[in-house]
């Protein structure tokens, strides 16, 4: 079964899905499991933010 899922809690979404696809403004910057999900550069910028 696919669901479609619009969710910012990350915890909440590594919790739920077995693959995520993530979106920045609408492109895509990555696709896979949660442990691939959680270690992209691409998504900790895009959403954790990086240190200054």
């Amino acid at each position: 079964m696919s669901v479609l899922l619009v969710e910012h809690d990350m915890g909440f979404v590594m919790n739920l899905a077995d693959r995520i696809v993530v979106l920045d403004f609408g492109t895509k910057i990555a696709e896979g499991t949660p442990a691939t999900i959680k270690t992209n550069p691409e998504v900790i910028k895009a959403y954790l933010g990086v240190a200054a």
